[in-house]
């Protein structure tokens, strides 16, 4: 069995409320990147002496293995129907740490991957409920389309939008840790309904939308608000930074060429 955990980014981010339960809720839009993904496979493997037997290729994880999102799903997914013992391998594309989701699309396709494997699948809202313990992200990857994210990413209502041209994105490969950024975060009040956006056109979003977490983040690193001012330059009718960052992504309606200053960031080009 074989799978593609794909990226995401985020249209709009804003920061409303810190939670009691010391998350916070936002308001976003979240959209899959179907052309930038891992590659994840997972099968039977009864001779194992371990219930999972766990591998990895591509970009170098940093960590224990363990802590992997797609081992913890399985274990997490064995606590609640029976699993076979596995053979897991992940081939890691999407970087790491940059706002594109690709650690909760990995964990989330893994729950869904093993739930077709178990004795008795559990169903689609008992999945989402677990995904949310694995991270806010990956109750999104379980539906997989362009949702309006509330809550802590959670409560999700698919929306009509689409994305066409090019999409560029762009990582300097600074990791920003989205624990701190959260802590320096002044929750507020959307001041755009984004429920709405898909009745404006793309080159006015860059009046309409905003990502809460650009505000804290580009200070600290301006080589992540270098980028962004640089795909405008390009002439991306839209930018902006991907969740808690490092990645920011333009919207080109040209295919646009990669400039010589992004020379050893990771960078693709995706046709929407």
């Amino acid at each position: 069995m074989i799978a593609f955990p794909n990226a995401k980014i985020n249209l709009g981010l804003y920061i409303t409320e810190k939670r009691l339960d010391g998350f916070h809720n936002i308001e976003t839009i979240f959209y899959p990147i179907y052309t930038l993904c891992d590659i994840l496979e997972i099968i039977p493997a009864e001779h194992n002496h371990e219930p999972i037997a766990f591998s990895q290729s591509g970009l170098l994880v940093g960590g224990n293995p363990q802590d992997n999102l797609c081992v913890k799903a399985y274990h997490l997914l064995a606590k609640h129907t029976t699993l076979p013992k596995v053979a897991m391998h992940l081939h890691k594309q999407i970087p790491m740490g940059a706002g594109l989701g690709g650690g909760s699309a990995d964990g989330a396709f893994a729950l869904k991957m093993c739930n077709d494997l178990a004795e008795n699948p559990l169903s689609l809202p008992e999945l989402e409920s677990l995904a949310l313990e694995l991270g806010s992200d990956c109750p999104f990857f379980l539906k997989n389309i362009p949702c309006l994210g509330k809550g802590r990413g959670e409560i999700l209502e698919p929306i009509d939008i689409k994305l066409n041209g090019y999409l560029m994105l762009v990582n300097p490969g600074v990791h920003v840790n989205t624990g701190r950024a959260y802590a320096k975060c002044t929750p507020r009040s959307t001041p755009f309904d984004l429920n709405n956006l898909e009745s404006h056109y793309p080159v006015t979003w860059k009046e309409l939308i905003a990502n809460d977490f650009e505000n804290i983040v580009f200070p600290q690193y301006p080589v992540i608000a270098d980028i962004k001012d640089k795909l405008y330059q390009l002439g991306a009718v839209y930018a902006g930074m991907s969740g808690s960052g490092s990645t920011v992504f333009g919207l080109f309606i040209d295919e646009p060429s990669i400039p010589q200053e992004f020379t050893g960031y990771y960078n693709s080009i995706h046709e929407m």
